[in-house]
């Protein structure tokens, strides 16, 4: 027998942007589904943005700690790899998701567990894990939050070798003695980061020049830099093109293209997302199964004035705190929708409209050193068109760089909106830069004019200073 349910918003996926998408609607008095079919919480609470971070902070506080007088000499020693790697548990709470489910009981949403597909206009079929088929039909909107995996090439031998992505980098019980990691983006970066220092001996391929290519080139040259005198090899130009694995537990070789062969415990594929969207009925509605979903700015799915595809899966932004700002807008949307107040999407940042997904994207990628981002790199907002100006400053020339480590390496860009008279982008990279970057997102989002952040005056001595020394060098 099937069971049927109604609701007026049926959420697919219980990751933080599903669960911010029912928060939403269900503060606005709206009654809430939602579906999920592994452990509600997603993929950042337990094989991302959380133990990635555990991983990663006591890497980066020995590395800050190692540069302090006075204390350099009581970090000289290797991490308790035990500790950390316990610690990494604690913060996924061992893969259990009680704590979740209580959060979304404690909102007055209905959690059913299992695979939920579109059925057809406003309605999921929810298939559980006991083979019950329930169908659950919205009465004002769907929204789909099933997110993105990883993608791994597929090269030759890579099926069969039981290669690593993100979700086995980040929830490994082991530590490797050698690991080869392909692709030298944000997660490569950071495992390379994390694994290097915890022990393995790390080999990272990457097919350009330089780590984090969608970043200013010189956040990716000192994170290389930094690879390197860790100990780690960084190979520019270097791209895998097959993988052996020698038995089901022996050592794995990776083929370079050249022929080169590199022979490792584990290799970690770092090599991009890809929409988990091939099946979850979108070919019901009319659209194409494993296909990141367009939608505007409402985050309603063009051409379905009752869908809503929030997070990863839009592809507009693909970082876990981008997806929540953006259930917020979406559930917002949905509730004034499901009311009858006039929206606001019309409004460039109105609360119904996800315009930092174009304008103000903020990013912190953990390696040593850390390196933070909002908005458009200076080749990204010449290509869009605007006349910009990069403002460049060494971080390690202010006081409280100094007092925060001997020999602070670090650099400051700023990228200035030559028409307007505003900053339109910021990056950071330096120890300590991911707490910079919130006074940049404001600057950014809030367009404030050059001449008002003369009036910001930076405290002395912190690292907060650069900004100061980044307007004295615009004004010349």
């Amino acid at each position: 027998m099937t069971e049927a349910m109604e609701y007026d918003v049926v959420v697919v996926g219980a990751g933080p942007v599903g669960e911010n998408v029912a928060d939403r609607a269900r503060s606005a008095g709206l009654s809430v589904a939602i579906v999920e079919s592994e452990l509600v919480g997603g993929e950042c609470s337990y094989w991302a943005c959380m133990p990635s971070k555990a991983l990663l902070r006591p890497v980066i506080a020995r590395a800050d700690a190692r540069k302090v007088p006075g204390l350099r000499a009581a970090v000289q020693g290797p991490l308790d790899v035990p500790a950390v790697l316990a610690n990494r548990d604690a913060f996924t709470s061992n893969w259990k998701d009680d704590g979740q489910v209580e959060w979304v009981n404690g909102i007055g949403a209905d959690l059913h567990r299992g695979h939920g597909r579109l059925a057809g206009t406003k309605r999921v079929g929810v298939t559980t894990p006991e083979g019950r088929e329930v169908v659950l039909t919205a009465r004002h909107a769907v929204a789909v939050c099933t997110g993105s995996r990883a993608a791994v090439p597929g090269l030759p031998g890579v099926a069969g070798a039981g290669v690593w992505t993100s979700r086995e980098a980040t929830s490994s019980p082991r530590v490797p003695d050698r690991l080869v990691v392909v692709g030298a983006g944000v997660v490569g970066s950071e495992m390379a980061t994390a694994y290097q220092a915890l022990g393995s001996k790390v080999t990272l391929l990457i097919r350009g020049g330089r780590p984090l290519p969608g970043m200013e080139p010189f956040a990716g040259e000192l994170v290389a830099d930094a690879l390197t005198e860790a100990g780690a090899v960084v190979r520019t130009n270097s791209s895998a093109a097959s993988v052996e694995r020698d038995g089901d537990e022996g050592p794995v070789t990776v083929v370079l293209e050249t022929g080169e062969r590199i022979e490792a415990d584990e290799v970690l594929f770092a090599t991009g997302r890809a929409p988990r969207s091939e099946d979850i009925g979108l070919e019901t509605v009319g659209l194409t199964p494993g296909q990141w979903l367009d939608v505007d700015d409402s985050l309603r799915v063009d051409g379905h004035d009752w869908l809503y595809a929030v997070g990863d899966i839009n592809h507009r932004a693909l970082l876990t705190h981008q997806g929540k700002y953006q259930a917020r807008v979406a559930g917002d949307a949905i509730a004034a929708r499901a009311q009858g107040v006039p929206l606001l999407e019309t409004d460039r940042w109105g609360m119904h409209a996800a315009t930092a997904d174009h304008a103000a994207v903020t990013q912190v990628v953990f390696t040593d050193p850390e390196v933070a981002s909002v908005g458009p790199t200076l080749e990204q907002a010449e290509r869009a068109g605007l006349r910009v100006r990069a403002v460049d400053q060494d971080m390690g020339a202010v006081a409280g760089a100094a007092l925060y480590a001997d020999g602070y390496t670090g650099r400051a860009r700023m990228i200035v909106d030559l028409d307007r008279e505003i900053v339109v982008g910021m990056t950071f990279a330096g120890p300590g830069a991911g707490e910079l970057l919130q006074s940049a997102a404001v600057a950014v989002a809030g367009e404030v004019p050059i001449d008002r952040l003369w009036h910001a005056v930076p405290p002395y001595p912190t690292i907060s200073e650069v900004w100061l020394r980044l307007l004295e060098a615009y004004r010349g």
